[in-house]
């Protein structure tokens, strides 16, 4: 297991296991151990949260430590991460002291930075995250940067396992429409996991909203190792065709960082067809419904889907709470 935990590509097939392995345990009140007693863990968000925010604090209280809970702007003060800045700007406080600081009173630090979709070039290379991990001294946890989510990811995993069992599915990741551009934070990350999972899978989006070419290399390359297929597709009605699990998440477009506006008028068309509904999920092998959540209903999926009895939302976000506790201990065991 890596110092720290920022993308599930970071660790190997039997790691990721185990963390499942270790979470389920959580689940089940098997493991009642407070590898985190005495200790605090700080938590900085400088974006909005609650399934993060929440499971994470009650996560920490749940192994015997305390949550310290920072809002870079808000409750701390502003974050410069650039190096050899001139700071005679809007920023405060450098992230190299920021971090050491924590560091002296933590014994890990959590950090939620999304995408600002401005410049995809520098934001898909994570660079508010990655200061964090090279100043600090402590273990660093991705709770979503710009380019990964992989406690949701975990959580996701685990969701697949306790649904449908161990071994290799067939798994759908779906874009859908949004009235505005979003991270691709939660699909690159469901995407690698599943691939490092062994799991098949089928990303179903329109023309110009891929990802990141060399996150998908990844992607084909630990489907490669572990055995299973990736296939890409633009056509959404098909790609439901026998799936076991169906992802749906929307995402902007690479095209558009900086132009948010262009994004929204060339995402229009894809309006009524790029949702997930009774029709397309019939076309499945009886798949669960799956969602990071918040989700805009009757936007990216219908009432009629998210309420059934496929649906799997709120087992996915309880979730969240047993994984993380899994990496804390993980991480923090002594």
């Amino acid at each position: 297991m890596p110092t720290h935990f920022l993308a599930t590509s970071d660790l190997t097939h039997v790691d990721l296991n185990q963390l499942i392995e270790s979470a389920i345990r959580f689940k089940q009140g098997n493991d009642q151990s407070k590898p985190l007693a005495g200790r605090s863990i700080a938590l900085v968000f400088f974006n909005p949260s609650l399934r993060t925010r929440a499971s994470m604090q009650v996560g920490i209280y749940e192994l015997g430590g305390n949550a310290v809970v920072l809002e870079p702007g808000g409750t701390s003060w502003t974050l410069e991460h650039r190096e050899g800045v001139v700071m005679d700007a809007d920023k405060t406080e450098h992230i190299a002291e920021f971090v050491r600081v924590l560091g002296r009173y933590c014994a890990a630090i959590g950090v939620r930075t999304f995408a600002a979709l401005q410049n995809w070039e520098e934001e898909r290379t994570d660079p508010i995250l990655n200061a964090f991990a090279k100043y600090s001294d402590v273990p660093i946890i991705n709770l979503e940067s710009a380019m990964h989510h992989p406690c949701q990811a975990m959580a996701d995993m685990m969701t697949i396992r306790e649904k449908l069992g161990e071994g290799r599915k067939k798994v759908l990741l779906t874009w859908a429409w949004h009235p505005k551009p979003l991270p691709m934070a939660v699909p690159n990350s469901f995407a690698l996991a599943s691939a490092q999972m062994g799991h098949d899978l089928v990303i179903a989006h329109p023309p110009g909203y891929e990802l990141d070419d060399e996150l998908i290399q990844t992607i084909r390359q630990q489907a490669a190792a572990a055995g299973s297929s990736v296939s890409v597709v633009n056509e959404i009605d098909q790609a439901f065709d026998g799936v076991e699990v169906v992802y749906a998440k929307s995402w902007g477009s690479r095209k558009f960082y900086g132009a948010p506006e262009q994004d929204v008028a060339t995402r229009a068309v894809y309006r009524d067809k790029w949702i997930v509904d009774e029709q397309k999920m019939a076309r499945t092998n009886s798949a669960i419904f799956m969602h990071c959540l918040p989700v805009r209903r009757n936007v990216i999926v219908t009432d009629a889907v998210i309420d059934s009895a496929s649906s799997v939302v709120i087992d996915e976000a309880e979730n969240r709470l047993h994984i993380q506790k899994a990496i804390m201990a993980r991480l923090l065991r002594a």
